[in-house]
């Protein structure tokens, strides 16, 4: 595995950090800038809607550059966003740079992606993008309860400085270790089909369908994550202090899944996909069932994770592998957008039933209906496609 992976992975645990740390400091952030908890809740909220918008449309604009240079400069930006964003006491200049870090970091995922087939042998394609998505796993594990910490020793903006020092010390060894030949086939003039044309990869069900099933399984793992402190700490007076351990151990399950999944995919993406999405509604039913249980939601915390982010990071995998051939810039801004539209989704659905019922648990039984649903489109797509079809994409069904 070339070390230029690694160095990926780095950049994206720091990324990994900035989107989800912000939750934990929001009440630092609203006393120090003067707006209410409300207000600053929009930092969230728009980087989420950033990394929806900023992968496929940074992508397009990216496709123009060598890769080594887009990546560079997306890592570059998103580490001077922090810098200003760290030294700034006026939130609508704080809130505008979560929006271009978002944007950064969308289009540094997506073409991260995207290259990948261009930097490992085939073969090994799966286990790079798992070592890639790690960075995220890492991050919930690591880099969000040490941005918390620091934020409580001393401020906020401690926070967004150790940020702004990892990304940018992988900005050279990134531009150094990326070989020169990956590039070849980035340039206008050598590409045979025009960025609208790789568009039409989502009308071929391959790709399709991988994208929808990840929108789905990530709806179900944020919509659950999102809502696991509250129903950890729901569970009476010592439920409070077990919400960090909670946490971590989702973490832990999310690193130990992308792992195990990624060293399989390569061979059995399709078997990990179809076993993995029916799993996945016995596990957030048992979630659910088991959420008034403090050795319950513990175990739970663990196993959702794992399997989530197993099956989540194969699907990853497979909607880079599949769009790829067709549409060499714009498969990792797919997978990012997917990823991203679950993460936005399934929190969402899950706080108007966590709303209307007032009960946080409730969040797990969303995390149930929608893998039902992955599991249904799945099972409706294992059918024979035909050969005109998946020439026309050249791409290779999920099934």
């Amino acid at each position: 595995m070339p070390i230029v992976v690694f160095v990926l992975a780095v950049a994206v645990f720091a990324q990994g950090t900035s989107e989800f740390m912000v939750s934990g400091l929001l009440e630092r952030i609203a006393v120090d800038v003067g707006v209410s908890l409300g207000t600053a809740g929009l930092l969230t909220s728009l980087f989420a809607a950033g990394m929806v918008l900023g992968a496929p449309a940074m992508a397009m604009a990216a496709g123009r550059w060598p890769v080594r240079h887009s990546l560079a400069a997306f890592l570059a930006l998103f580490c001077v966003t922090h810098v200003a964003g760290a030294m700034t006491s006026d939130f609508a200049v704080l809130l505008a740079t979560r929006v271009v870090a978002a944007v950064t970091n969308a289009g540094f995922l997506a073409l991260a992606l995207a290259v990948l087939p261009r930097l490992v042998d085939p073969a090994v394609v799966g286990r790079a993008t798992s070592v890639v998505v790690s960075g995220v796993t890492v991050a919930c594990i690591a880099g969000v309860p040490a941005g918390t910490l620091l934020g409580q020793v001393w401020d906020w903006r401690a926070a967004f400085w150790a940020v702004a020092v990892i990304s940018g010390a992988a900005v050279i060894p990134m531009w150094t270790m990326t070989p020169r030949a990956v590039e070849a086939g980035d340039r206008p003039a050598t590409q045979e089909s025009s960025l609208r044309k790789e568009w039409a990869v989502l009308g071929g069900r391959p790709v399709r369908t991988a994208v929808l099933v990840a929108v789905l399984v990530n709806a179900a793992t944020f919509a659950g994550f999102t809502f696991l402190g509250s129903i950890t700490a729901g569970l009476g007076e010592v439920g409070g202090r077990w919400v960090p351990v909670v946490l971590v151990l989702f973490g832990l399950g999310s690193f130990a899944g992308v792992t195990f999944t990624g060293r399989s995919s390569d061979r059995h993406r399709e078997r990990i996909i179809e076993l993995g999405t029916s799993g996945l509604v016995l596990v957030w039913l048992l979630a659910a069932l088991t959420a008034h249980t403090l050795p319950g939601v513990a175990i739970m915390a663990a196993i959702s994770g794992a399997v989530a982010f197993g099956v989540g990071s194969t699907l990853i995998s497979t909607i880079v592998q599949t769009a790829a051939p067709a549409a060499p810039r714009l498969a990792g801004a797919l997978a990012t957008t997917a990823f991203n539209i679950g993460a936005v989704a399934g929190p969402a659905v899950a706080a108007l039933a966590v709303d209307h019922t007032g009960d946080p648990a409730k969040a797990l039984w969303c995390g149930t209906a929608f893998t039902m649903a992955a599991v249904i489109v799945v099972r409706v797509s294992i059918r024979p496609v035909p050969s005109a079809t998946a020439a026309a994409t050249t791409g290779e069904p999920i099934e």
